[in-house]
């Protein structure tokens, strides 16, 4: 089982070349029924490129930068090199992901789509949301992408470039219409600050209380904002990462549920048992029992 230990650096996983067209810059991949892949799962990393996925059939969860993003259907999610990814879902994945460098966007050809809002990401999102016409659009260009990815010749590197130039600057689009290019707010900062806190101290703090202490400002101002911004209460969020954090030691570690409580700030491990029961529906022996038995 792998561990990890978060006094090292988080690891970064490099844009590996596939068999088929063995290209280091830029990959397509394409999931029909997968399950995540094991040394993976529950384990933060970084990515040295750009990932670009539509998910046409999904509803497990990943984290980006320590935000929850429950995985719509017929849903568009990206990210950028170096920010932190969680995979915590268990559940089966159909989809087709484009995986491309930072070197990609340096070709001659390509320079102008590192100024698309996409890429920037100005807003520090990470999910757009489609309708049916942008679905049919997303479909057509993702079908000649992995059509002309399939092939080789003099003008395969040209007709990618050309078929992901129409895709991300209609998506671009879309993010500008979805994400307005306002300033960032204060309100916005805060809920960022809050859950910085929260993956540095989790393991000790349980109470919004505390962090509003830490952040200087009341515990009732904090549930305020961040329940405005997030849409769900702050004590969730602390929730959440905990919950996030007992699931890799589960499954990553062969750590007792007693040492795990423990580890995690609980003196008693009943109360550390019916919380992860009420945020979960299972015990911790149950989510340890059924995810060895998915793998194994």
């Amino acid at each position: 089982m792998q561990v990890l230990n978060y006094n090292q650096q988080v690891p970064v996983y490099s844009l590996e070349p596939d068999e088929v067209a063995g290209n280091k810059h830029f990959r397509v991949y394409n999931f029909e029924g997968s399950l995540p892949n094991q040394s993976d799962l529950l384990v933060p990393h970084r990515k040295d490129h750009f990932l670009l996925v539509f998910i046409r059939r999904a509803g497990s969860r990943q984290w980006i930068d320590m935000t929850p993003y429950v995985l719509k259907d017929n849903t568009i999610y990206f990210s950028g090199p170096n920010q932190i990814i969680v995979k915590e879902g268990l559940e089966q994945l159909w989809s087709t992901g484009i995986a491309f460098t930072r070197e990609f966007l340096a070709f001659q050809e390509n320079a102008s789509l590192s100024k698309l809002p996409l890429i920037q990401n100005s807003q520090g999102a990470h999910e757009l949301l489609l309708t049916e016409a942008d679905v049919n659009f997303v479909e057509e260009i993702l079908a000649k992408i992995n059509g002309e990815y399939q092939s080789s010749g003099e003008w395969q590197q040209r007709m990618l470039t050309a078929y992901l130039t129409v895709l991300l600057t209609y998506l671009s689009r879309l993010y500008t219409e979805q994400y307005k290019d306002n300033q960032t707010s204060a309100d916005k900062l805060l809920l960022k600050k809050f859950q910085t806190k929260i993956d540095a101290y989790f393991r000790e703090r349980h109470e919004v209380s505390d962090y509003a202490s830490l952040l200087h400002i009341s515990a009732g101002h904090l549930s305020e904002i961040v329940k405005k911004q997030s849409g769900k209460p702050a004590i969730k969020h602390i929730h959440e990462r905990v919950v996030l954090e007992t699931r890799r030691l589960l499954f990553h570690t062969d750590t007792s549920l007693k040492e795990i409580a423990f580890e995690l700030g609980f003196t008693d491990a009943s109360y550390f048992n019916r919380f992860f029961k009420r945020e979960t529906g299972v015990t911790p022996a149950e989510y340890r029992a059924n995810i060895r038995k998915m793998y194994h």
